[in-house]
């Protein structure tokens, strides 16, 4: 019994990832809707590195038990415009664990520099003894909107066995521990477990609860951000080219983001579409911008929201201020519960402590990982300082998947 590692360009081995994606997520609904899974790689493909990705699957006897794709970007690294690429979907049956590392193995020797945000501890301990370096965590932000997402509290053994409740062992949002990290530990780490349930508050103390939470985020935001002007822009004009490359002449690690490659990301066709844009201009210059998304199915349908992306001309805190008050306005205005915003501080993203001011909490189990390996040692060694780099969520594959 052999494992082989084969190009996914054929209809019959497309087929063969879409099965085996119901098989590795059994419990994950998105992964029975093959149709939106073929439209995020239709979209992919119109990427203007599309020539460069890659894609392949692990066969044994005919039978897909593992996939894995190579996402080019291009990045300015020390001032310097190189090309990375970023593991993506990658999967495989748990029996065939160890085989997976042979699609790794794919990717390393196949992709000259790498750029991967993941959050499996299995996953980044493979990267790692392949060639990864760990740059650094990004923060884990949230901002509570609505009481109905706080969590139940704990309820005593005896209780539980008196009133027949389950055993709720597993991490809010079902996210993995990081000692259950292993190869062999994938698929388990993957499919998600039980959800912890939300507390049963009775409507007129909810009410009285939310007032109460959008009082003191109005007195919070009362002068948080001075007198600058929030406003939704409609497209990704000239003034985004501009201002990237304000930030990358400043910051040495940055994705390269420009208008073109904005469209590409939040417009039309895209997994994170429709997105709102929010932005701060001086005139027909752009200070600063937010790519606002809304949860539209799953779980958190119609409640869930994140910040895909926040960027400011690089050390403009105050702009930064501004955006963070009018994305907590706008979020409780359509009516969402909790915002939720990964990053790595930089001079282009609001410091932690104005996250704090205006009420947002932080995790650290749900921070997710930047990693990083570049061919040329001057580059790697510039892309391995976590001060170095302006980096979102938004910047990663991972937020393909969500919607």
């Amino acid at each position: 019994m052999k494992a082989v590692v084969q190009p996914v360009d054929s209809p019959e081995l497309q087929e063969g990832v879409d099965k085996l994606r119901t098989l590795v997520y059994p419990h994950w609904p998105n992964a029975y809707d093959v149709e939106w899974h073929h439209s995020i790689w239709c979209w992919m493909a119109s990427h203007p590195l599309a020539s460069e990705m890659h894609r392949w699957a692990l066969v044994v006897d005919d039978r897909v038990v593992g996939h894995l794709a190579a996402m080019p970007q291009y990045y300015r690294i020390n001032g310097q415009r190189v090309v990375a690429h970023t593991p993506a979907d990658y999967q495989a049956l748990p029996e065939y664990g160890f085989h997976a590392l042979t699609l790794m193995r794919k990717f390393f020797r196949t992709c000259e520099n790498y750029v991967a945000c993941d959050m499996v501890p299995g996953v980044i301990q493979i990267e790692t003894r392949l060639g990864g370096t760990v740059v650094g965590q990004l923060e884990y932000a949230a901002k509570l909107l609505d009481v109905s997402r706080l969590p139940m509290p704990p309820v005593p053994a005896s209780v539980r066995k008196l009133l027949h409740l389950p055993e709720w062992t597993a991490p809010a949002r079902g996210y993995p521990s990081p000692s259950e990290g292993g190869p062999a530990n994938i698929r388990a780490q993957l499919v998600p477990p039980m959800q912890r349930p939300r507390a049963p508050i009775p409507a007129p103390v909810k009410r009285l609860l939310n007032v109460g939470l959008w009082v003191v985020d109005e007195a919070l935001a009362g002068a948080f951000g001075g007198d600058l002007k929030v406003q939704v822009l409609e497209e990704f004009d000239e003034s985004f080219d501009r201002l990237f490359e304000a930030v990358a002449a400043v910051v040495p690690c940055v994705p390269e983001k420009d208008a073109t490659f904005l469209r590409w990301r939040y417009g039309p066709g895209s997994p994170a579409a429709p997105v709102t844009v929010l932005g701060v201009r001086d005139g027909e210059q752009l200070l600063g911008y937010a790519v606002l998304r809304v949860a539209t199915s799953g779980p958190d349908k119609g409640i869930d929201s994140g910040i895909l992306d926040l960027m400011t001309l690089p050390g403009r805190q105050d702009v930064a201020r501004a955006l963070l008050r009018g994305i907590v306005r706008y979020f409780r205005q359509v009516g969402m519960h909790i915002i939720r915003y990964r990053f790595l501080a930089s001079p282009t993203s609001p410091q932690v402590g104005d996250l704090r001011r205006l009420g947002f909490f932080s995790r650290k189990g749900r921070r997710l990982t930047l990693l990083a390996k570049f061919a040329d040692p001057g580059l790697h060694k510039v892309a391995v300082d976590p001060a170095n780099w302006s980096y979102v969520a938004g910047d990663g594959e991972a937020t393909f998947w969500t919607r």
